[in-house]
């Protein structure tokens, strides 16, 4: 398949049709190289006539004449009429600059698209790079970023297949599991990864701890209400008895951990809260603050599915050899948190 994008531009007006500019430049450009409306008019596809009529339209609906007739003498462009060749011209070359980039956009979005459209099971998750980069490996698979509470909720009302979520401490973790347990749903603890504090590259405020964040000059980016991160910041808060509107940016949220790492690039903030591999991965600073299990959990039928058994394995895979994770494969390993 082959998609060029094109830019266009039409001149329509009340009561009057539509003339396509990019095709009447052209037809401007063959008269100011000397050519006649005649032999212009062929070379655009159109009739003489034909070729009038869009002339006429275009200088009622403007207001200002693009030709000057001359009987006898043929037609010439009006300083109007010689900007606007040369104006369409310069967008076509603005198109040649970054029109590759549109084509590449909107392919890779008809792609997504279909695989979404062709797929068999829906993947409800809390944000992760590892997940987002296992999920794009298996067919069949669609992946909804959601917040670790809405994943379940969603997952738990038969609205989807298969669930991501973190937990930080057992007793969360462990009342997660009675529950879903109840709904005959299986769990698999699939890594660990550390979460923290993401802050600009060598740290120059110098934020080592929660309390570092009382600090009205440091700004602060949170994640979304809902999102097992945010829980996570809420519980450390409580712990250290911080009242969170004293954060100066508690109520300004990201819905990734990478929109939180790009706010901090952009010097929207000074820090955040999210996971040791997107700092490393932007170049930023990290100041760990928790350990926590990332789960998966699903349906019955799901659990049977071959594509499941491959999820699993590749997001064990790639926390395995990725930095601020390590891979989880027997339930022993978390067998306090279960």
């Amino acid at each position: 398949m082959l998609i060029e994008v094109r830019p266009t531009l039409i001149l329509s007006s009340p009561g009057a049709g539509s003339v396509d500019l990019v095709w009447l430049s052209q037809l401007l450009k063959d008269i100011e190289s000397g050519s006649s409306l005649v032999v212009a008019s062929k070379k655009s596809g159109t009739s003489y006539r034909g070729a009038w009529g869009k002339l006429n339209e275009v200088e009622a609906t403007l207001g200002m004449p693009l030709i000057i007739r001359t009987k006898g003498h043929g037609s010439k462009l009006t300083e109007f009429g010689s900007f606007l060749f040369k104006f369409i011209d310069e967008m076509h070359a603005g198109h040649l600059k970054h029109g590759n980039t549109y084509e590449e956009t909107l392919l890779k979005e008809i792609k997504q698209i279909r695989k979404s459209e062709s797929a068999r099971w829906k993947f409800l998750s809390s944000s992760d790079s590892i997940i987002q980069k296992a999920v794009s490996e298996v067919k069949g698979i669609s992946l909804k970023i959601a917040g670790s509470g809405e994943s379940l909720e969603r997952l738990l009302n038969n609205e989807a297949h298969i669930a991501g979520y973190h937990v930080s401490n057992e007793k969360n973790s462990k009342a997660i599991h009675q529950r879903l347990s109840k709904s005959d749903i299986q769990i698999y603890p699939v890594m660990k990864r550390i979460q923290g504090l993401i802050v600009k590259k060598g740290n120059p405020l110098r934020i080592r701890s929660m309390e570092d964040l009382l600090n009205p000059k440091i700004r602060f980016i949170n994640r979304q209400i809902g999102s097992g991160t945010r829980l996570l910041l809420d519980t450390l808060l409580i712990d250290e008895g911080i009242e969170p509107l004293d954060i100066n940016g508690y109520l300004q949220e990201e819905f990734t951990h990478s929109a939180v790492a790009n706010a901090i690039l952009a010097g929207k903030a000074d820090v955040g809260i999210g996971v040791k591999n997107i700092a490393l991965e932007n170049g930023l600073s990290f100041v760990a603050l928790k350990d926590e299990i990332f789960f998966i959990a699903m349906h019955q039928e799901m659990a049977t599915q071959p594509e499941a058994s491959k999820l699993i394995r590749k997001i064990r895979s790639y926390s395995s050899n990725t930095p601020g994770y390590k891979s989880v494969s027997l339930n022993r390993q978390v067998k306090d948190w279960l």
